[in-house]
């Protein structure tokens, strides 16, 4: 079974009180991407005493020009960004090994007019494979994340299911997996749970929100009780984060998001 992670803006107090409100509610796990501004022992110290994992953390440098050439401004589809990144995934995989985060999500990048897609497309398989050497043995994987440009992302290059796992399966790397995420690929191409079943091997982080508004489960188009139940029947055992707002309190959506797996 896979394990619900709450999105931590959901509650109250600092980056730390987050851990323990979180834990109130019955979740096992919230995610705040962002983590340089965070004490690293400190934030260890709440998730060891509150029981609540952090699900993910995005790859970032403090370095802020190794930052900025793997932005989405820039990325790996570029050669030029490749040291960067790579540096970037070392600082994040010491963030992560301190607070016990078992994924780093990455972005591609947008997509450039000046050379072919394939060109972009190789810039990131040959990235990637560096951040796999420096993760490899770690317990920490990269998860890639195709996003949708039609609403939230205009101009981002990774946008399909299918080319997601073409680098993917270039890579060639066990610590190398797609971030689905529900929302971006509803919008991007439907078809949520085939493509789910069918990439499930290759998915290693799992995103939702409901479409449109990207608020929480229940607010839109999806059936968010079928999806979990195609997510959980097709063996994934990972984090699904709810990455969106909520509408109503966090009592009464903590209480709804957990009667999703009610089937």
């Amino acid at each position: 079974m896979f394990t619900l992670s709450a999105n931590a803006g959901w509650f109250e107090g600092d980056s730390y009180a987050r851990y323990f409100e979180a834990a109130k509610r019955g979740f096992k796990a919230i995610e705040e991407l962002g983590w340089m501004h965070l004490d690293l022992n400190r934030a260890r110290a709440a998730i060891d005493e509150s029981g609540v994992a952090q699900s993910a953390l995005l790859c970032r440098s403090r370095d802020p020009e190794k930052t900025a050439l793997i932005e989405n401004r820039h990325g790996i589809v570029w050669a030029n960004a490749q040291d960067a990144f790579a540096s970037a995934v070392e600082e994040t995989l010491e963030a992560c090994l301190k607070m016990n985060v078992k994924n780093i999500v990455v972005t591609s990048g947008n997509e450039r007019d000046d050379v072919s897609r394939y060109v972009q497309h190789t810039n990131m398989v040959t990235a990637l494979r560096k951040a796999a050497d420096i993760v490899a043995g770690s317990g920490v994987q990269i998860v890639l994340e195709p996003l949708n440009v039609l609403v939230n992302h205009k101009g981002y290059y990774l946008v399909t299911t299918a080319e997601t796992a073409d680098v993917i399966c270039e890579v060639n790397s066990p610590d190398v997996k797609i971030l689905y995420d529900v929302y971006h690929q509803q919008i991007s191409e439907g078809n949520v749970i085939e493509t789910i079943r069918n990439n499930i091997d290759l998915i290693g982080h799992i995103h939702v929100a409901d479409v449109p508004g990207r608020q929480q489960p229940g607010t839109g188009e999806l059936n968010y009780k079928n999806i979990f139940r195609a997510i959980d029947a097709a063996g994934y055992e990972g984090f699904v984060t709810f990455e969106c707002g909520r509408t109503v309190d966090v009592d009464t959506v903590s209480k709804d998001m957990f009667a999703l797996l009610e089937w």
